[in-house]
């Protein structure tokens, strides 16, 4: 029992392992009856499970038509869910690997399926033709650090056709500098050579995309713990180039001097501020660039955020999608778009990630619920 409340307390579960030793569970850990009926969306909208058994799902990456790779975390497992007939629900939900370390990252390129563990990325090649037959992964590298606290990431290839690959900080708050991948973007080349650094000071980002005309890189960044229930904020962060630091662990949100590191800046050092401050320890995790065409216009190419919700705050928050308008490549709102799977102080679900269909809708993980959802616009309602 006490290597398990270790392992929870590593992962940055606290709550959860004193919930463990006191046998009294927080109201947002204790499972609630769940019912889409619950979510709360705009008018003209409709949420629908597009599979409904995919446990632990977590990351998520458009495959050849009808196909959506999904990573995950605590499972080990990474699925193919197949909508065969194209009619916006899943047909059938595959394992195509199991027993990997927290394989969190999902990428799909050139007719392969890359999936990135603490410690390494891997990739399944000519998988969508071997789905119930998987090929051995190849190892494109297996030079990342191993610590598993912020040790799962997200991975995607962007327009430079280059893999970026977040190492998350191995604490809360600190500053290693034994390794300087920590607490950074990384990219490599799609073989897994040419390692370097992209942006630093970026406590643990779990998403990012590209924006559709400037190509420049934006990123979700998850906040410090301990400083209190209304700070700091999430980030939403744009890195136009190379070289950036976005501020950890001296900096947080727009102007929050860090009480431990805030004094000891490396006088060389200028920090990016965010484009938008978040929620305070809403875990602001997978993010998109809206690209389709069934939403309504003011939604075309603002930026929908899955917030995993938080797990220490005294009184809930996040639970839910929200979204950034983005005009002129500047973010200039904050607003909810789907809510209703914290019912009191109580969570039945928690958001990770977003993706946006070939047909426009917009799919959204969940690992606590174990499924992929489905939104779509059905027209404003009379």
């Amino acid at each position: 029992m006490k290597t398990f409340v270790n392992t929870l307390r590593q992962r940055a579960f606290p709550v959860a392992a004193t919930a463990l030793l006191s046998g009294v569970f927080p109201a947002s850990l204790i499972p609630t009856p769940s019912s889409l009926k619950d979510i709360r969306l705009p008018a003209g909208f409709r949420i629908d499970y597009f599979a409904s058994k995919v446990p632990g799902a977590r990351s998520l990456a458009l495959g050849p038509a009808g196909i959506v790779f999904v990573g995950t975390r605590e499972t080990g497992k990474v699925y193919a869910v197949v909508d065969k007939n194209g009619d916006g629900r899943a047909d059938e939900v595959i394992t195509i690997a199991r027993g990997l370390h927290m394989p969190n990252g999902v990428a799909f390129r050139d007719g392969s399926l890359y999936v990135a563990e603490v410690g390494r990325v891997i990739r399944f090649d000519d998988i969508a033709r071997r789905l119930h037959n998987p090929p051995r992964p190849v190892v494109v590298n297996d030079s990342l650090p191993k610590e598993e606290h912020h040790g799962w990431k997200f991975i995607r290839f962007g327009p430079d056709g280059k893999l970026y690959v977040p190492v998350g900080a191995p604490c809360n708050i600190c500053d290693r500098k034994d390794d300087p991948r920590f607490a950074t973007i990384t990219r490599m080349n799609a073989d897994g050579s040419a390692l370097e650094v992209f942006a630093r000071g970026v406590r643990n980002t779990v998403g990012f995309d590209w924006h559709p005309l400037t190509k420049e890189l934006w990123f979700t960044d998850n906040g410090r713990d301990w400083l209190g229930d209304d700070q700091p904020p999430d980030e939403l962060d744009r890195a136009p180039t190379k070289g950036l630091h976005f501020g950890f662990p001296y900096r947080h949100g727009k102007g929050i001097v860090d009480p431990e590191y805030g004094r000891n800046v490396p006088a060389e050092f200028s920090f990016v501020s965010p484009e938008m401050e978040l929620g305070p320890h809403v875990a602001s995790l997978g993010m998109r660039f809206y690209t389709g065409a069934m939403f309504p216009e003011k939604y075309r190419g603002g930026i929908f955020i899955a917030e995993h919700g938080s797990w220490n705050r005294a009184t809930p928050l996040g639970y839910r999608i929200t979204f950034v308008p983005v005009e002129n490549n500047r973010a200039v709102g904050y607003t909810v778009f789907a809510e209703g799977w914290l019912k009191g102080a109580a969570a039945w679900g928690r958001p990770v990630d977003v993706e946006v269909m070939r047909d426009g809708s917009l799919i959204i993980s969940d690992d606590k619920k174990g499924a992929v959802y489905r939104i779509t616009y059905v027209g404003a309602r009379t």
